[in-house]
This record gives C-alpha cells, sequence and structure tokens, in this order.
C-alpha cells in the first residue's frame, strides 16, 4: 500500500508524464529551443551599459494628442510609452531575433511536446502600491484581455486551451494543440496588470486615471491631451535584473504634444525637447540646419536598422465593390510613380518596399523555391497563376514623371475589367465611376498623394483627399469606413500569432483587427496557420516567403518605401552606450550627461 508521500510522488510523476514534461525550468526561451545568446549567469545585455549614471530629464514630443490611459481596449488614442508602467512576465533582447528573459517570471519552464509553459514569478515583484504580483495577477490579466481587450488579444491567444494557477508564484498556460512554438514566447510577453487594483474600475472604459503597474516608472501629472509626466521609481523592484540593469536611467520622462510634426520639429530645434526620430526625409536633408546643428548641439545619427520593416502602403478596402476585382487594384497601382517622387520629394532617400517582409531574409524573391512550391502547389486555382511564373516586381519609371506606358497598360487592364471612358471620366457597365477617396490623419502624407492624384485623373479616375482628425481617423479604420488609406504593417525577424490579425478570415469583422484590407481568403488562411504552427526557422521562412507571393499577386496594396536605418536628432546631453542593439534604436539605454548643459526647456517641478 502507498504511503500518502508516496502517492503524491507518483501521482506528480504521472502528470508530468502525460504532459510531456522533463526539461528544467531556463532563464530564457527561445523560439526553436537553440541556445539564447546570453547564459544563465549574464550580468547584463551588451548593448547596455551598466554603470551608466541615474538621474536627470528626458523630455519628448508626442502627436496628435492622446484621450485614454489605458492602451489594452479598442477605444480612445493612448498616450506615448504608457508601456513604461508596466513589467512582462519575459523581456525581449533587443539583439537577437527573438529570445526571452525572464523578468516578472524568474524561471519559465516549456513542455518538451510544446504542449504548455509554466512561469515561476520572482517573489520579489511587486507593483509599485508594494503589493506583491501573483499567479492570480496574471490569470486575471489574461482573462480581462481576452474578455475585455482589444480584439487583438483573441487572435494573439487564439490557442490558449486553459490558464492555471498552481500555486501564488505559479501560473500554467495549457495548449490547444503543440504545434504553435511561438505561443510561450507571446506568453511572456503579458503586461501583468493589479488585480486588485482593478477590482473597482471599469476596464472597458477610457480613463485618464494613472494606472498601477510594477514597471520601472509610474505616471505622476497628466496634462489631457497635452503633456505626460513620468518618474522612474527609486525603488522598483526589478532594477538590479541582469535584463534591466543598465536601463531606465532617466529620473523623469516628459512628453508634450504637438499637432503637427512640422511645428515639432521647430519645437526641438528651440530646445523643447531632446530626442526626435525623423520620419521625414525631406526634414531629414533640411528641416535641422540650424546654429544648434552647426555648434555641434544637436546631433544627427543614422542607426542601423536590421529589423524587417514590413509592409508601408496605400492599402484598398476590398469591402469595397470597386476594388474586388484585381485587375482594377493592379490598374491603379500602375500610376504610383515611386521613382519621381523619391526624386523630386524625399530626396532620392528611400527604397521601395517589395515584400511583405521586406529587408529580411522572410522576403520572396525569383520564382518559388521546391520547398515554397510543396506549399503553393496544393492551392493552385485558388491564387493567382502569376504566383507560379512571375517574381513581383514594382513597376519602375525613369524619374522623369513621363509615365506614358504604364498609363496605357494600366487603360488596358481596366478596359478587361469593364471600363470605359466617357466624357473625361473612367465608368464601368454600369455607368458607375471610379471614384474614391484616400483618408489621411497625417498632413504631410497629402505631398505624396497629389502626384498620384494628378496621374489618376489623366485616366479619368477621381481621387478625393480627405484629411480629419486622429480621433475620427481611427474611428473610421475601426468601422472600415474609408475606400483607401496609409497603412503599416510591422513585422519581426519571428513572424507568427499576429499574422492571423494581418491576414486571417477570422480577423475581417474585428473592429480592432488590422485586416484593413478585408481578406477572407481561405487559401492565405492556410498559409497564414502553415507560419505559426512552422516547427523549424528553416520552415518559418519558406511560410513567410509562400505567404509574402500570394499577398503581392493579389495586388492588395500599392507598395510604398521605406528605409534601413532608424534616423535620429538628439541634443548632445544625451549619451548613448558604444554598442547599439541589433533591433532597436536603444532610447531606454541612454543616459543624461551632466558634463554637458541642456538647453532651457521644461522646468521640473
Amino acid at each position: 500500500m502507498l504511503t500518502g508521500l508516496r502517492r503524491s510522488c507518483v501521482s506528480l510523476f504521472l502528470v508530468a508524464w502525460s504532459a510531456g514534461v522533463f526539461a528544467q525550468p531556463q532563464h530564457a526561451m527561445t523560439l526553436y529551443d537553440e541556445a539564447p545568446k546570453y547564459a544563465s549567469d549574464f550580468t547584463h545585455f551588451d548593448y547596455t551599459n551598466p554603470k551608466a549614471p541615474k538621474g536627470g530629464i528626458l523630455r519628448l514630443a508626442g502627436l496628435n494628442g492622446f484621450d485614454s490611459l489605458n492602451p489594452f481596449i479598442p477605444k480612445g488614442n493612448a498616450a506615448d510609452q504608457i508601456g513604461l508602467l508596466y513589467d512582462t512576465l519575459t523581456y525581449h533582447s533587443a539583439d537577437e531575433p527573438f529570445t526571452e528573459y525572464g523578468l516578472l517570471a524568474e524561471r519559465i519552464e516549456k513542455a518538451d511536446d510544446h504542449s504548455f509553459v509554466r512561469f515561476y514569478l520572482n517573489p520579489k515583484a511587486r507593483f509599485n502600491d508594494g503589493e506583491p504580483v501573483t499567479a492570480d495577477d496574471v490569470l486575471f490579466t489574461f482573462n480581462t484581455l481576452i474578455e475585455q481587450g482589444h480584439p487583438l488579444y483573441r487572435h494573439y491567444y487564439a490557442d490558449v486551451k486553459d490558464v492555471v494557477v498552481e500555486g501564488p508564484l505559479q501560473v500554467r498556460f495549457d495548449f490547444k494543440h503543440s504545434e504553435n512554438r511561438e505561443l510561450p514566447l507571446i506568453l511572456g510577453q503579458l503586461q501583468i496588470l493589479p488585480k486588485h487594483w482593478w477590482a473597482e474600475r471599469d476596464f472597458t472604459k477610457t480613463s485618464l486615471e494613472a494606472p498601477l503597474g510594477s514597471g520601472p516608472y509610474r505616471l505622476v501629472k497628466v496634462d489631457a491631451g497635452r503633456s505626460l509626466r513620468y518618474e522612474r521609481v527609486a525603488d522598483w523592484w526589478g532594477q538590479d535584473l541582469p535584463v534591466s540593469r543598465g536601463l531606465y536611467n532617466f529620473d523623469k520622462i516628459h512628453i508634450d504634444y504637438y499637432r503637427d510634426m512640422s511645428v515639432a520639429l521647430e519645437a526641438f530645434k528651440a530646445g523643447q525637447f531632446d530626442f526626435n526620430l525623423e520620419y521625414s526625409a525631406k526634414d531629414w536633408a533640411t528641416g535641422y540646419n540650424s546654429p544648434a546643428l552647426r555648434s555641434g548641439k544637436i546631433i544627427k545619427k543614422e542607426i542601423k536598422n536590421h529589423n524587417p520593416v514590413g509592409m508601408q502602403g496605400f492599402t484598398f478596402n476590398l469591402r469595397r465593390e470597386m476594388f474586388q476585382d484585381v485587375r482594377v487594384r493592379e490598374a491603379i497601382a500602375l500610376l504610383f510613380d515611386f521613382e519621381w517622387t523619391n526624386k523630386q520629394l524625399f530626396y532620392s532617400s528611400y527604397i521601395r518596399t517589395d515584400s511583405f517582409f521586406a529587408n529580411s531574409e522572410l522576403a520572396a524573391h525569383g520564382l518559388p523555391s521546391e520547398a515554397e512550391l510543396a506549399l503553393l502547389e496544393p492551392l493552385r486555382g485558388s491564387i493567382p497563376d502569376t504566383v507560379f511564373t512571375q517574381a513581383f516586381n514594382n513597376p519602375v519609371s525613369d524619374g522623369s514623371g513621363i509615365i506614358r506606358e504604364r498609363r496605357l497598360e494600366a487603360w488596358r487592364l481596366l478596359q478587361e475589367a469593364g471600363y470605359t471612358i466617357e466624357n473625361d471620366r473612367m465608368i464601368n457597365a454600369q455607368g458607375e465611376p471610379l471614384a474614391f477617396e484616400f483618408i489621411i490623419a497625417q498632413a504631410n502624407l497629402e505631398r505624396v498623394l497629389l502626384p498620384f492624384k494628378r496621374n489618376l485623373a489623366e485616366l479619368g479616375i477621381e481621387l478625393t483627399i480627405r484629411r480629419t482628425d486622429v480621433s475620427q481617423y481611427i474611428n473610421r479604420m475601426r468601422s472600415r469606413d474609408f475606400d483607401m488609406t496609409s497603412s503599416i504593417w510591422s513585422q519581426s525577424n519571428s513572424p507568427g500569432n499576429e499574422q492571423r490579425d494581418f491576414w486571417h478570415s477570422s480577423s475581417v469583422d474585428n473592429p480592432g483587427s488590422r485586416n484593413f484590407i478585408g481578406l477572407q481568403d481561405p487559401a492565405i488562411d492556410s498559409l497564414v496557420e502553415g507560419l505559426i504552427n512552422a516547427p523549424s526557422r528553416e520552415s518559418l521562412i519558406t511560410h513567410a516567403r509562400a505567404l509574402d507571393r500570394v499577398l503581392l499577386a493579389g495586388h492588395y496594396v500599392i507598395p510604398n518605401y521605406y528605409i534601413d536605418t532608424w534616423r535620429t536628432a538628439y541634443w548632445q546631453h544625451l549619451a548613448q552606450p558604444e554598442v547599439a542593439p541589433l533591433y532597436d534604436y536603444g532610447l531606454m539605454t541612454w543616459w543624461y550627461n551632466t558634463a554637458v548643459t541642456s538647453p532651457s526647456a521644461v522646468t521640473d517641478k
């Protein structure tokens, strides 16, 4: 007869056996169980300075205001840098493609068969009111995000079957199947919410009450829509962890909001804030010219960006009948003259985007490989034939602005689609004009659209540019009330669950998803699922390239342009480590150099 102790041991053994668990808890997780860069005894990341001094204030700029301090719901425009209030279960290394190290969770255990992940919380972890972070908080966070949060969480965590609190500091996530290798790492990125603080508050509503977190900063001042002030938590529980050493060096972070990027740039040159990440090629080329730049007080620096840049493009809304014909979409795309735009507006500083995974090994080039064909052949007949016979290439002009041959090709495609020209207007068989609205929220995009509008007008196509305020723009995007807009789909080195939110049929009717195009295609669904469940890095690359080919062949967007650097400008009193991370510009590794006088600006009250 078994003793109670022996019965317990046997029971635990059987549970472990049935779950396929013999892997020991680790300090880090990687996607394909490869060794992480940093061993369990590492003291800090290579791209941080563990001796960086603490102190000073970092002054930043925001654009277009904010009306919410709750970034987890599909309402409102959340404040910048709000993530500084929260800790995650794990911390993403910025010099590895996809490795997570323990933060709130000091140890992580993945099942050998990938059927679950277990997090062991650090007993030192505290919210900033002194209350401990527990497994109940993790369970509360997950359930709240799934039930009341942004719809994207339901896509991210769709393969989670159950969350089990195994003890005060131990929580296990069980999965519906074992093919989703990315899911444990995605769960590690959960920003943990305090159950006790939210008990008397409505999570579904926007609020300007400073929320409680366990992160390195707390929010100490809020001027609705105008400014924010964060303050470093002096006794932050995680400040001596290897993943935190050398980070979060500023005592205060102040953010002022501007309605216009041009106004913000002038404020930066006048010393009203310290750091600017520049997006405008024109401003980067000419806008910083000032006494401060010439004297060396302002520093311009390009930092190499090794991340996939994803896709930025003019987006067709397939929910509009006029855009459901691929020939119409391709014809319109032919009339965007990137070469002229790049030369005349961007000082020839941009690269044309030719992939949904641009600037990475995930991008498709040439004709499909044998491995890609193994994925694509079963879909033959339900995906464009050109996937098999033609490499995708953007049309190229000589930059003169004369695109006569492309206009003739566009006219041929439109004729095939049943369009004719009457009274200088392109009309379909029902006499309806090919006319659509392009909504924007940023004034600087208008100068890019006006030449495109002229090219369309020469073929009898009417484009109306509609500029809205940020709040109206967000609402119209969520309700899918647009014909065309400019969209960005950012990508990581290890794409996964977020692809459902981008392209999958299950996201088409979710107002908070990024399926702006309105894709609802079983073939694309199968490629997305295959990518998410890829069993190896090689398989992931193959699936990404196959998906890329099908998306490009569908002409769902007009690809825009990108740069492969971060264009940073900052005042000389900001210092940074000698080594920059591969996949970030690392602003939170910088510090305030007290040996250099900063420009007078925001009073530190």
